[in-house]
């Protein structure tokens, strides 16, 4: 599922320049008997398999044991956690060392939540198949924001790239329209102040726009 969007355009430019370390670990390598066994029957009943704590527990342990002064952030994608957006993206690329826990099946055992990572995150209010698509989307949304990535220019223009307290109510300054050739296109015109090459007016309109 991984290696389609990791593979292609920024992200992988990113990985081959060294930017950044991509890693896919497969649950199972820490399962438990023959069978590599990661889920259980919940207990009290009820539909679905849950994620194991202790086979969690070990994946964690042995990923950070392999990180340098054993420091990690630990997110654990879930539909029921804090809403994703791009001041918590700005926050996270800070970070040297993230591990992104994709939950999957009925769910996990809730001790996960409780005692073994530092932050619950949802991408939306709906429900996925498993938590590996809202991993892409963080890694997506997070590496972008890596030096030597993208061009800074290009991240403080682009849409939520400014938050602002007004009010006490959060302001998405999102980013102004654009357009390119043809200038004329069934009738629909491109606006004439961007035609005009007059750069203070232009900016005005822009920052009119948001």
């Amino acid at each position: 599922m991984f290696e389609g969007p990791f593979d292609e355009s920024i992200i992988k430019r990113a990985q081959e320049k060294d930017l950044v370390q991509i890693t896919i670990r497969d649950l199972r390598k820490w399962g438990l008997d023959d069978r590599r066994t990661v889920d259980d029957r919940p207990y009290g009943g009820g539909p679905g398999m849950i994620l194991r704590i202790d086979v969690i527990d070990a994946a964690i342990f042995d990923l950070r044991s392999k990180i340098k002064d054993h420091k990690s952030k630990i997110i654990l994608l879930d539909a029921a956690g804090e809403k994703f957006t791009q001041q918590k993206a700005q926050e996270l690329a800070k970070f040297e060392h993230l591990i992104l826990i994709a939950g999957h099946y009925e769910g996990v055992d809730h001790r996960i939540h409780e005692h073994l990572v530092d932050e619950v995150v949802s991408i939306g209010n709906y429900v996925l198949t498993g938590g590996e698509l809202p991993a892409m989307v963080l890694v997506d949304s997070i590496v972008r924001l890596l030096p030597g990535v993208i061009k800074p220019e290009s991240l403080t223009e682009e849409s939520f790239s400014s938050l602002k307290i007004k009010n006490c109510k959060l302001k998405i300054n999102t980013e102004y329209p654009q357009y390119t050739r043809p200038e004329e296109y069934r009738g629909w015109k491109v606006p004439k102040i961007l035609l005009s090459g007059n750069h203070k007016e232009i900016k005005n309109w822009r920052q009119a726009g948001q």
